[in-house]
Protein backbone atom coordinates (compact mmCIF):
# COMPACT_ATOMS: atom_id res chain seq x y z
CA UNK A 1 0.00 0.00 0.00
CA UNK A 2 2.94 2.55 1.10
CA UNK A 3 4.64 1.80 -2.40
CA UNK A 4 1.27 2.59 -4.39
CA UNK A 5 0.93 5.64 -2.52
CA UNK A 6 4.61 6.66 -3.58
CA UNK A 7 3.85 5.59 -7.36
CA UNK A 8 0.31 7.98 -7.15
CA UNK A 9 2.39 11.09 -5.69
CA UNK A 10 5.16 10.59 -8.12
CA UNK A 11 2.80 10.14 -10.89
CA UNK A 12 0.85 13.43 -9.95
CA UNK A 13 3.94 15.24 -10.00
CA UNK A 14 5.56 14.52 -13.03
CA UNK A 15 1.84 15.17 -14.62
CA UNK A 16 1.57 18.95 -13.07
CA UNK A 17 5.27 20.12 -15.10
CA UNK A 18 4.19 21.14 -18.35
CA UNK A 19 8.21 22.43 -18.86
CA UNK A 20 11.66 22.17 -17.06
CA UNK A 21 13.05 25.50 -16.98
CA UNK A 22 16.12 27.29 -14.81
CA UNK A 23 19.79 27.09 -14.52
CA UNK A 24 19.71 24.87 -11.42
CA UNK A 25 17.30 22.44 -12.63
CA UNK A 26 13.26 22.41 -12.65
CA UNK A 27 11.36 26.19 -12.46
CA UNK A 28 8.10 25.73 -10.65
CA UNK A 29 5.34 24.79 -13.21
CA UNK A 30 3.39 28.24 -12.40
CA UNK A 31 5.95 30.04 -13.69
CA UNK A 32 6.46 28.17 -17.14
CA UNK A 33 2.48 26.89 -17.84
CA UNK A 34 1.71 27.68 -21.08
CA UNK A 35 4.98 29.88 -21.97
CA UNK A 36 7.13 28.86 -24.61
CA UNK A 37 10.42 28.04 -22.90
CA UNK A 38 13.60 29.15 -24.29
CA UNK A 39 17.19 28.81 -23.58
CA UNK A 40 19.35 31.46 -25.20
CA UNK A 41 23.06 31.63 -24.83
CA UNK A 42 24.77 34.69 -26.16
CA UNK A 43 28.79 34.75 -26.92
CA UNK A 44 29.08 37.07 -24.79
CA UNK A 45 29.20 41.20 -24.01
CA UNK A 46 32.57 42.07 -25.64
CA UNK A 47 30.83 45.30 -27.90
CA UNK A 48 27.95 47.75 -27.67
CA UNK A 49 26.46 45.82 -30.78
CA UNK A 50 26.26 43.09 -29.26
CA UNK A 51 24.55 44.09 -25.89
CA UNK A 52 21.78 45.77 -28.44
CA UNK A 53 21.75 42.02 -29.94
CA UNK A 54 21.09 40.42 -26.67
CA UNK A 55 18.48 43.75 -25.14
CA UNK A 56 16.66 42.96 -28.73
CA UNK A 57 15.54 39.45 -27.99
CA UNK A 58 15.37 39.68 -24.23
CA UNK A 59 12.62 42.25 -24.97
CA UNK A 60 10.77 39.98 -27.70
CA UNK A 61 10.79 36.68 -25.22
CA UNK A 62 9.08 38.41 -22.51
CA UNK A 63 6.59 36.40 -20.04
CA UNK A 64 4.10 39.10 -21.06
CA UNK A 65 3.99 37.61 -24.85
CA UNK A 66 4.22 34.32 -24.18
CA UNK A 67 7.94 33.11 -23.48
CA UNK A 68 10.22 32.14 -20.76
CA UNK A 69 13.35 32.59 -21.28
CA UNK A 70 16.51 31.30 -19.69
CA UNK A 71 19.79 33.64 -20.62
CA UNK A 72 23.49 32.60 -20.21
CA UNK A 73 26.41 34.99 -21.22
CA UNK A 74 29.20 32.88 -22.35
CA UNK A 75 31.78 35.20 -22.03
CA UNK A 76 33.54 34.15 -25.20
CA UNK A 77 33.93 31.12 -24.79
CA UNK A 78 32.55 28.09 -26.82
CA UNK A 79 33.24 25.60 -23.85
CA UNK A 80 30.67 27.91 -22.16
CA UNK A 81 27.99 27.69 -24.41
CA UNK A 82 28.29 24.08 -25.28
CA UNK A 83 27.76 23.31 -21.55
CA UNK A 84 24.40 25.94 -21.18
CA UNK A 85 23.20 24.35 -24.62
CA UNK A 86 23.25 21.04 -22.43
CA UNK A 87 21.71 22.20 -19.67
CA UNK A 88 18.43 23.70 -21.80
CA UNK A 89 18.75 20.18 -22.99
CA UNK A 90 18.55 18.39 -19.76
CA UNK A 91 15.84 20.85 -19.05
CA UNK A 92 13.46 20.05 -21.85
CA UNK A 93 13.23 23.56 -22.91
CA UNK A 94 11.21 24.16 -26.04
CA UNK A 95 13.39 25.94 -28.44
CA UNK A 96 17.60 26.74 -27.79
CA UNK A 97 18.63 30.52 -29.47
CA UNK A 98 22.22 30.64 -29.60
CA UNK A 99 24.76 33.29 -31.01
CA UNK A 100 27.96 30.95 -32.02
CA UNK A 101 31.46 32.27 -30.78
CA UNK A 102 32.85 30.67 -33.53
CA UNK A 103 31.36 28.85 -36.48
CA UNK A 104 32.81 25.07 -36.07
CA UNK A 105 32.89 22.72 -33.03
CA UNK A 106 28.69 22.10 -32.89
CA UNK A 107 28.14 19.26 -34.44
CA UNK A 108 28.18 16.93 -31.50
CA UNK A 109 26.04 19.05 -29.53
CA UNK A 110 23.41 20.26 -31.81
CA UNK A 111 22.90 16.53 -32.76
CA UNK A 112 22.00 16.16 -28.99
CA UNK A 113 18.91 18.81 -29.65
CA UNK A 114 18.09 17.26 -32.14
CA UNK A 115 17.75 13.92 -30.69
CA UNK A 116 15.83 15.39 -27.95
CA UNK A 117 13.72 16.96 -30.06
CA UNK A 118 14.61 20.36 -29.56
CA UNK A 119 14.54 22.84 -32.41
CA UNK A 120 17.89 25.08 -32.66
CA UNK A 121 17.74 28.59 -34.32
CA UNK A 122 20.71 30.29 -34.65
CA UNK A 123 21.02 34.05 -34.11
CA UNK A 124 23.21 36.75 -35.74
CA UNK A 125 26.38 34.04 -37.07
CA UNK A 126 26.52 30.93 -38.91
CA UNK A 127 27.27 27.73 -37.61
CA UNK A 128 29.54 25.34 -40.07
CA UNK A 129 28.20 21.61 -39.58
CA UNK A 130 28.14 18.39 -41.57
CA UNK A 131 24.58 18.38 -41.44
CA UNK A 132 22.33 21.44 -41.52
CA UNK A 133 19.27 19.64 -40.21
CA UNK A 134 21.10 20.33 -37.02
CA UNK A 135 19.36 23.80 -36.80
CA UNK A 136 15.98 24.76 -37.74
CA UNK A 137 17.20 27.73 -39.29
CA UNK A 138 19.71 30.96 -39.06
CA UNK A 139 18.90 34.15 -38.61
CA UNK A 140 21.68 37.38 -39.02
CA UNK A 141 23.92 39.33 -41.22
CA UNK A 142 25.65 38.00 -44.66
CA UNK A 143 29.18 39.04 -43.27
CA UNK A 144 30.56 38.04 -46.54
CA UNK A 145 28.26 40.90 -48.35
CA UNK A 146 28.82 43.24 -45.86
CA UNK A 147 32.74 42.64 -46.84
CA UNK A 148 32.13 42.95 -50.43
CA UNK A 149 30.18 46.40 -49.96
CA UNK A 150 33.12 47.55 -47.94
CA UNK A 151 35.48 46.89 -50.79
CA UNK A 152 33.12 48.34 -53.29
CA UNK A 153 33.20 51.81 -51.53
CA UNK A 154 36.68 51.99 -51.37
CA UNK A 155 36.62 51.36 -54.77
CA UNK A 156 34.85 53.91 -55.45
CA UNK A 157 36.67 56.44 -53.17
CA UNK A 158 40.13 55.56 -54.85
CA UNK A 159 38.42 56.42 -58.42
CA UNK A 160 37.86 59.75 -57.25
CA UNK A 161 40.82 60.21 -54.62
CA UNK A 162 44.09 58.61 -55.38
CA UNK A 163 46.22 59.32 -58.31
CA UNK A 164 46.69 57.06 -61.36
CA UNK A 165 49.81 54.79 -60.17
CA UNK A 166 49.33 55.50 -56.55
CA UNK A 167 49.40 52.34 -54.23
CA UNK A 168 47.08 52.25 -51.56
CA UNK A 169 48.20 50.80 -48.09
CA UNK A 170 45.22 48.97 -46.46
CA UNK A 171 45.19 47.36 -42.84
CA UNK A 172 42.79 45.10 -41.87
CA UNK A 173 41.74 44.82 -38.83
CA UNK A 174 39.85 41.40 -38.20
CA UNK A 175 37.64 40.68 -35.44
CA UNK A 176 37.19 37.34 -33.11
CA UNK A 177 39.22 34.50 -35.16
CA UNK A 178 37.30 31.64 -36.61
CA UNK A 179 34.05 33.92 -35.82
CA UNK A 180 31.17 34.13 -38.85
CA UNK A 181 31.57 38.21 -38.81
CA UNK A 182 35.56 37.85 -39.00
CA UNK A 183 35.53 34.91 -41.87
CA UNK A 184 33.01 36.64 -44.13
CA UNK A 185 34.05 40.33 -43.85
CA UNK A 186 37.73 39.15 -44.49
CA UNK A 187 36.49 37.14 -47.37
CA UNK A 188 33.92 39.45 -49.09
CA UNK A 189 36.68 42.35 -48.73
CA UNK A 190 39.48 39.76 -50.58
CA UNK A 191 37.30 39.52 -53.56
CA UNK A 192 37.06 42.82 -54.20
CA UNK A 193 40.83 43.55 -52.89
CA UNK A 194 41.80 41.29 -55.47
CA UNK A 195 41.19 42.40 -58.30
CA UNK A 196 42.82 46.07 -57.94
CA UNK A 197 46.52 45.71 -58.27
CA UNK A 198 47.30 48.84 -56.54
CA UNK A 199 45.79 47.94 -52.96
CA UNK A 200 48.39 46.29 -51.10
CA UNK A 201 46.86 44.42 -47.95
CA UNK A 202 49.79 45.46 -45.58
CA UNK A 203 48.66 42.88 -42.80
CA UNK A 204 45.26 41.51 -41.21
CA UNK A 205 45.73 41.23 -37.38
CA UNK A 206 43.36 40.60 -34.94
CA UNK A 207 41.43 43.16 -32.76
CA UNK A 208 39.56 40.44 -31.15
CA UNK A 209 36.13 43.00 -31.75
CA UNK A 210 37.55 45.01 -28.78
CA UNK A 211 38.03 48.55 -28.26
CA UNK A 212 41.37 47.76 -25.57
CA UNK A 213 42.52 45.63 -28.03
CA UNK A 214 41.85 47.42 -31.04
CA UNK A 215 43.80 50.68 -29.67
CA UNK A 216 46.94 48.26 -28.54
CA UNK A 217 47.17 46.23 -32.14
CA UNK A 218 46.86 49.85 -34.31
CA UNK A 219 49.52 51.74 -31.62
CA UNK A 220 52.06 48.10 -33.17
CA UNK A 221 50.92 48.61 -36.33
CA UNK A 222 51.78 52.34 -36.49
CA UNK A 223 55.36 51.49 -35.10
CA UNK A 224 55.97 48.89 -37.34
CA UNK A 225 54.39 50.73 -40.92
CA UNK A 226 55.24 54.20 -41.94
CA UNK A 227 52.70 54.86 -44.60
CA UNK A 228 48.88 53.21 -43.38
CA UNK A 229 46.27 54.72 -45.93
CA UNK A 230 43.15 52.97 -45.28
CA UNK A 231 42.24 51.01 -42.05
CA UNK A 232 39.59 48.39 -42.33
CA UNK A 233 38.20 47.75 -39.37
CA UNK A 234 35.79 44.80 -38.88
CA UNK A 235 33.49 46.14 -35.91
CA UNK A 236 32.63 49.67 -34.15
CA UNK A 237 34.58 48.73 -30.93
CA UNK A 238 37.98 48.05 -32.59
CA UNK A 239 37.25 51.43 -34.28
CA UNK A 240 37.09 53.61 -31.41
CA UNK A 241 40.46 51.68 -30.10
CA UNK A 242 42.04 52.87 -33.56
CA UNK A 243 40.78 56.39 -33.32
CA UNK A 244 42.61 56.78 -29.58
CA UNK A 245 45.53 54.81 -30.94
CA UNK A 246 45.68 57.41 -34.51
CA UNK A 247 45.25 60.69 -31.70
CA UNK A 248 48.16 59.28 -29.39
CA UNK A 249 50.45 59.43 -32.43
CA UNK A 250 48.79 62.67 -34.12
CA UNK A 251 48.01 60.47 -37.09
CA UNK A 252 45.22 62.38 -38.81
CA UNK A 253 42.12 60.76 -39.82
CA UNK A 254 38.86 60.40 -41.70
CA UNK A 255 37.17 62.65 -44.59
CA UNK A 256 39.96 65.50 -44.69
CA UNK A 257 42.80 63.35 -42.82
CA UNK A 258 45.82 61.08 -44.12
CA UNK A 259 44.21 57.58 -42.63
CA UNK A 260 40.63 56.60 -44.18
CA UNK A 261 38.36 54.56 -41.66
CA UNK A 262 36.37 51.96 -42.99
CA UNK A 263 34.05 50.63 -40.21
CA UNK A 264 31.76 48.04 -39.38
CA UNK A 265 28.69 47.82 -37.19
CA UNK A 266 26.62 51.29 -37.49
CA UNK A 267 26.27 51.87 -33.95
CA UNK A 268 24.97 55.21 -32.64
CA UNK A 269 28.18 56.39 -31.18
CA UNK A 270 30.23 55.38 -34.63
CA UNK A 271 27.45 57.33 -36.94
CA UNK A 272 28.02 60.23 -34.51
CA UNK A 273 31.68 59.58 -35.61
CA UNK A 274 30.78 59.53 -39.34
CA UNK A 275 28.53 62.61 -39.09
CA UNK A 276 32.00 64.54 -37.63
CA UNK A 277 34.20 63.07 -40.14
CA UNK A 278 35.96 61.04 -38.29
CA UNK A 279 35.08 57.63 -39.76
CA UNK A 280 34.55 57.84 -43.68
CA UNK A 281 31.84 55.11 -43.67
CA UNK A 282 30.26 52.41 -41.99
CA UNK A 283 28.52 49.41 -42.98
CA UNK A 284 25.59 48.45 -40.50
CA UNK A 285 24.92 45.26 -39.47
CA UNK A 286 21.61 45.26 -37.54
CA UNK A 287 21.35 43.56 -33.95
CA UNK A 288 17.72 44.20 -33.79
CA UNK A 289 16.72 40.53 -34.56
CA UNK A 290 14.64 39.69 -31.61
CA UNK A 291 11.19 40.14 -33.37
CA UNK A 292 11.92 38.03 -36.23
CA UNK A 293 13.23 35.38 -33.66
CA UNK A 294 9.67 35.91 -32.09
CA UNK A 295 8.16 35.27 -35.49
CA UNK A 296 9.75 31.69 -36.29
CA UNK A 297 8.97 30.32 -32.93
CA UNK A 298 5.43 31.17 -33.30
CA UNK A 299 5.59 29.85 -37.01
CA UNK A 300 6.90 26.17 -35.21
CA UNK A 301 4.49 26.53 -32.62
CA UNK A 302 1.97 26.57 -35.19
CA UNK A 303 3.48 24.00 -37.43
CA UNK A 304 4.58 26.69 -40.39
CA UNK A 305 6.99 26.05 -42.42
CA UNK A 306 10.29 28.58 -41.81
CA UNK A 307 13.18 29.49 -44.44
CA UNK A 308 16.57 27.95 -43.47
CA UNK A 309 18.29 31.25 -43.28
CA UNK A 310 16.61 34.70 -42.83
CA UNK A 311 18.97 37.67 -43.88
CA UNK A 312 19.16 40.66 -42.16
CA UNK A 313 19.37 43.91 -44.35
CA UNK A 314 21.75 46.79 -43.62
CA UNK A 315 23.07 50.24 -45.08
CA UNK A 316 25.68 51.63 -45.78
CA UNK A 317 26.46 55.21 -43.80
CA UNK A 318 28.90 58.24 -44.45
CA UNK A 319 28.40 61.61 -43.63
CA UNK A 320 26.67 62.45 -46.88
CA UNK A 321 23.63 60.42 -45.41
CA UNK A 322 24.55 59.58 -41.98
CA UNK A 323 22.14 62.34 -40.29
CA UNK A 324 19.23 61.10 -41.39
CA UNK A 325 19.49 58.05 -38.84
CA UNK A 326 21.27 59.44 -36.02
CA UNK A 327 18.18 60.55 -33.91
CA UNK A 328 16.39 57.35 -34.26
CA UNK A 329 18.91 54.76 -33.76
CA UNK A 330 18.53 53.30 -30.43
CA UNK A 331 21.67 51.33 -30.32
Amino acid sequence: MLLCVVAAICLCGCGSVKKQSGQDGMVPAELTEDLIVVGFSQLGSESVWRTAHTASIQEQLTKEKGFFLEYNNARQRQENQIKAIRSYISQRVDYIVFSPVTETGWDTVLQEAKNANIPVIVVDRMVDVKDDSLYTTIIGMDAQEEGRKAGRWLEEFCRKNKGKDETINVLVMEGTAGSSAQIGRSEGFDEIAKTHDDWRVLEKISGEFTTTKGKEVMLSMLSKYQDIDVVVSQNDDMTFGIIEALQERGVSYGVDGDVTIISFDAVKEALELVADGKINVDIECNPLQGEQVAEVIRKLEAGQPVEKRYVVDGDIFTIDNVKSVLEQRKY
